[in-house]
């Protein structure tokens, strides 16, 4: 049975300029988005399965960041719930550093890389 279908799941949302993550039932399409409560920016939609980092871990954003900024979310479930797929997202900069490297070197879309879990490794 859908997990999602089920029960009306909360997903992320994250303000990287100022640190912060919230709950929120997905937009209304119609609408302009969720905003931050802190700055009046837009809430970056982070997905179901975000863990955002301590506010003072200023590292740890900049990844959340490159990630956000690539149009990727931190999913664990399929879209509709039904089954689990980890699905890898870099937590250091090391990790995010080797992955913008082997996008310069071989032309492949950083997005891409930055969803493999080795990213010298074809999908």
């Amino acid at each position: 049975m859908c997990t999602y279908a089920v029960f009306p799941a909360k997903t992320h949302y994250a303000c990287v300029s100022c640190r912060v993550s919230f709950k929120r039932h997905p937009a209304d399409r119609r609408g302009p988005g969720h905003r931050c409560p802190n700055c009046g920016g837009p809430l970056a939609c982070a997905g179901h399965d975000f863990a955002a980092p301590r506010r003072t871990d200023r590292r740890a954003w900049s990844v959340v960041a490159a990630v956000l900024a690539a149009g990727l979310r931190y999913e664990g479930f399929e879209p509709c719930g039904c089954r689990r797929e980890p699905k890898f997202r870099p937590r250091t900069r090391a990790q995010l550093r080797a992955r913008r490297a082997v996008a310069a070197r071989t032309g492949t879309p950083l997005a891409e890389l930055l969803a493999r879990a080795d990213p010298l490794t074809a999908a």
